[in-house]
């Protein structure tokens, strides 16, 4: 008998509701509607769907998020990827569900509800789920049931008809014309159902009582690029090793160019005659399919092992996997030779620092999704991977490469405050005092305003406690040194607007 798993996101609130109320909007037109609510917000009495001004109006202190469904759609793959602890067969069901194929499965778990249970801890989130005989029944058991234990199977006959999840015209006349439930539309002949209503209602209605099978789709994760090499005789030396280890980087790379990918992570497993392993990795700061880098990667690790490899009596196998993989163009040759052009000597450099010292102590610059200067970057370690061209935060102060306004080099941190003399009260400065030493400007341009992140302070807009507007300047003082200098605060908003020096121009 198969047995099937469904699970959803949870309607009914906890004992314990978190407060103040939380609900994720997005946009609906030219209205703001409520994506998803917390337990709190449930029992506000707020739901997915409503206007957001209307729930306002019923619960002030409702606090709001953007709704992200690219986010949920990846947190739904990564449950998914978990659950296939528990069974091969899982299918997410967008956008809050999964269904799992338990047949067979349960009863390594301890049965049906600790199999449940477990799968729900794995999860983390608050859900509701139903067992059924088939994918559609236990779907519509979890997403249309009633009752507070979701954990017996229940009756599908007692489902309302929007179990069937047919058109709005449709339920509305199985309504009109007294069918209510599932069981309603099942004691009735098909044939005039199928007159009525179509063949869609039909197939579905069989496949919620098992007539019909309601098969799924299995989530198969992608093959893992692998390479293997069997020696008919022990190898010892490391020279050999590092040949054998090449031939399987040309077997891995002949895997990866169909599917234009490239190898970020390098796994070298070398099986001792004895039965001893020892595993070499590799962790590179780009997508590589190459063997040529990666190898030269290799010999720094072994140079560098603490505990350098034995040989023992040989190794008779030795495998490579490259668990992580990212998409990988075609790369510009040069024309007179052929050769490919050097364009990754830093990121080559970056790889070879991060085997020496290891990958946790080199780091560097990505930027973040900040408009302020002193916090449009942070630093990460290398062998994270920035944010690409077209990605979130390519607006931000730090990635606009092509930007008409430069920027300096240095930023000072914190920035410095000066004292300066200007023509008029919100014109740039004319002279300034920089640690004790008066400077002539010669040139300024400007100003460029930035305003205060006021979102992010308690009390809203400037002037309220969301912080001050900036005015910068770039100026160039007799001597020929340029400065990158702003006044802090508009007078509008300030009797005293203060200046500071804020970068440094080569």
């Amino acid at each position: 008998m198969r047995r099937v798993l469904a699970a959803g996101a949870a309607d009914s609130p906890n004992p314990a509701p978190p407060d103040p109320p939380l609900a994720l909007v997005i946009r609906s037109g030219n209205a703001l509607r409520l994506a998803a609510v917390d337990a709190a917000a449930a029992q506000a009495g707020l739901a997915a769907g409503m206007a957001l001004a209307e729930a306002r109006a019923r619960c002030p202190p409702l606090l709001t998020a953007p709704h992200d469904p690219a986010a949920d759609l990846t947190e739904l793959d990564r449950l998914v990827a978990a659950m296939a602890r528990f069974t091969p067969t899982v299918v997410a069901d967008p956008p809050d569900g999964l269904i799992l194929d338990i047949t067979g499965c349960a009863h390594l778990f301890g049965g049906e509800g600790a199999l449940a249970g477990q799968a729900l801890a794995l999860a983390g989130y608050a859900a509701r789920h139903a067992f059924g005989p088939n994918a559609a029944a236990a779907r519509a058991l979890v997403r249309y049931g009633q009752g507070g234990d979701d954990r017996a199977e229940g009756d599908v006959l007692a489902l309302p008809v929007a179990a069937l999840e047919l058109p709005d015209l449709a339920l509305t006349a199985l309504r009109r014309a007294g069918l209510r439930t599932v069981g309603d539309l099942a004691r009735r002949p098909l044939a005039a159902l199928a007159a009525r209503f179509g063949p869609a209602a039909v197939l579905r209605l069989r496949q919620l009582t098992g007539a019909a099978a309601s098969p799924v789709a299995p989530h198969r994760p992608p093959p893992t690029i692998r390479a293997e090499a069997r020696c008919a005789e022990p190898i010892a030396r490391t020279e050999d090793v590092l040949d054998v280890a090449e031939d399987l980087l040309r077997q891995a790379g002949a895997q990866m160019e169909p599917q234009r990918l490239g190898g970020r992570r390098f796994v070298l497993t070398l099986c001792r005659s004895d039965g001893a392993r020892r595993r070499l990795v590799v962790e590179t700061g780009q997508p590589l399919r190459e063997p040529g880098p990666v190898m030269r990667l290799l010999r720094e690790r072994i140079e560098t092992l603490a505990d350098p490899i034995d040989p023992g009596f040989g190794f008779d196998a030795i495998t490579l996997a490259v668990p992580h993989t990212e998409p990988l163009a075609a790369r510009q040759v040069l024309l007179e030779s052929g050769a490919e052009a050097n364009l990754d000597s830093v990121a080559a450099l970056v790889d070879r620092l991060g085997v020496r010292l290891g990958a946790g102590q080199v780091w560097q610059l990505a930027p973040c999704d900040r408009h302020l200067p002193e916090v449009a970057q942070q630093a990460v370690p290398a062998s994270v991977p920035t944010a690409k061209p077209g990605a979130a935060g390519k607006a931000t102060f730090a990635a606009r490469a092509g930007d008409a306004l430069p920027r300096p080099l240095c930023l000072l941190d914190p920035p410095q405050p000066i004292e300066v003399i200007a023509g008029v009260p919100d014109g740039p400065p004319l002279r300034f005092r920089w640690r004790r030493r008066v400077h002539d400007v010669r040139l300024a341009e400007g100003p460029e305003r930035i305003a205060a992140e006021w979102w992010r302070k308690r009390g809203g807009h400037r002037g309220t406690g969301g912080g001050l507007t900036r005015d910068y300047y770039r100026i160039e003082d007799s001597t020929g040194r340029r400065y990158w200098v702003f006044r802090h605060g508009l007078f509008a908003e300030t009797p005293d607007p203060r200046w500071y020096l804020h970068g440094l121009f080569p």
